[in-house]
């Protein structure tokens, strides 16, 4: 439940060619890329050798390979993330993080703010005042502190906020709460092919601050919850309105794909939590061309984090429909980036 309070809210409070795999090393196109590739017999260094890494390089081989009655052209070889608790840590959510600290550069710039709510319950952590006005409070505040300035003016913010947050808790940049396994899998997948796109529920602006170095995914291959935008003649600018044009979770996810990318994923992955990325996943599902659905399952208290869904719907759905689920605590080497 509370991931979903807050994936709904998300805002609200508010991711080449066939390569020979005999091969020492791999080039990846540098605009889709975090980094070379080094292939030397193990694609996935930081995942643990078991039955799932297995899985993922025997999919991405017989499907790569001509010939083979599995082949999917390269145009088709389209990978879909979600982000938050996929890609990177989601406790407490970025996408929050950033709505305080604007609302921290908000009230200094005008402190009579701070005797207005939604900001004077931000500023006095005031939680109740959430508890009680629910997601209409939510959206009060993403609306106030995400909109009424132009594009410039907000990636200017999320490039400041990016600069110099830290992560609670952990306290390091936020570019070291990136999951490395998952780094690794984006890198194979390009090496082979695969365009890599980031779906998340996180709004597409803050998300497309950070997509290429954080992730060497392009800003055109990230679609999220979107703002209504209008154009302004005469400040030739587009202008952000405080109201939502697309919310990006859950059933919306599909939907978002098929308005900015036009075609079913073949291979897809998000987490359970909130149950946010499955019907991602099912949609990836009903491809023309042998799919992969992967969730990952937060089942480390020690290194990372132990949550689950009070229904288990996640991870009930993987089994009906043989999703392949990581376990962080079992199938990954390493957990976070350094």
């Amino acid at each position: 439940m509370y991931k979903k309070i807050y994936v709904l809210s998300l805002f609200l409070f508010l991711l080449i060619s066939c390569k020979n795999k005999s091969e020492d090393t791999t080039t990846v196109n540098p605009k889709d890329s975090t980094a070379v590739v080094k292939n030397n017999g193990d694609p996935l260094p930081s995942w643990n050798d078991g039955t799932l890494k297995s899985d993922i390089i025997a999919y991405v081989e017989k499907v790569t390979k001509e010939g083979s009655p599995d082949f999917i052209p390269v145009e088709n070889r389209i990978a879909t993330f979600d982000n938050d608790g996929t890609l990177w840590a989601e406790k407490p959510y970025v996408q929050e993080l950033f709505a305080f600290y604007r609302v921290k550069k908000m009230v200094e710039a005008n402190p009579e703010l701070a005797r207005k709510q939604p900001f004077k319950a931000v500023v006095e952590k005031d939680k109740t005042f959430f508890e009680k006005g629910g997601d209409k409070a939510l959206i009060e505040l993403v609306a106030a502190t995400h909109t009424g300035m132009t594009e410039d003016e907000f990636e200017a913010s999320t490039k400041e906020f990016f600069s110099g947050a830290q992560y609670p808790g952990k306290n390091i940049p936020l570019k070291q709460i990136r999951y490395q396994p998952q780094l690794e899998l984006l890198n194979y997948l390009r090496a082979n092919g695969f365009k890599t796109f980031i779906v998340t529920g996180g709004t597409i602006e803050v998300v497309r601050a950070i997509s290429q170095d954080f992730y060497g995914i392009p800003k055109d291959q990230v679609v999220g919850t979107s703002f209504k935008y209008k154009y302004d003649d005469i400040k030739n600018t587009v202008l952000r309105e405080p109201a939502l044009d697309h919310f990006n979770d859950k059933e919306g996810k599909p939907v978002g794909i098929q308005l900015h990318i036009g075609q079913r994923p073949v291979f897809a992955c998000g987490n359970e939590g909130g149950a946010g990325d499955l019907a991602m996943l099912r949609y990836s599902s009903g491809s023309k061309y042998p799919s992969f659905q992967l969730i990952v399952n937060h089942n480390d208290s020690i290194r990372e984090y132990n949550y689950q869904e009070k229904d288990n719907l996640s991870l009930s759905t993987a089994a009906k429909y043989k999703y392949h689920v990581v376990s962080i605590k079992d199938d990954w080497k390493k957990v976070f980036a350094d």
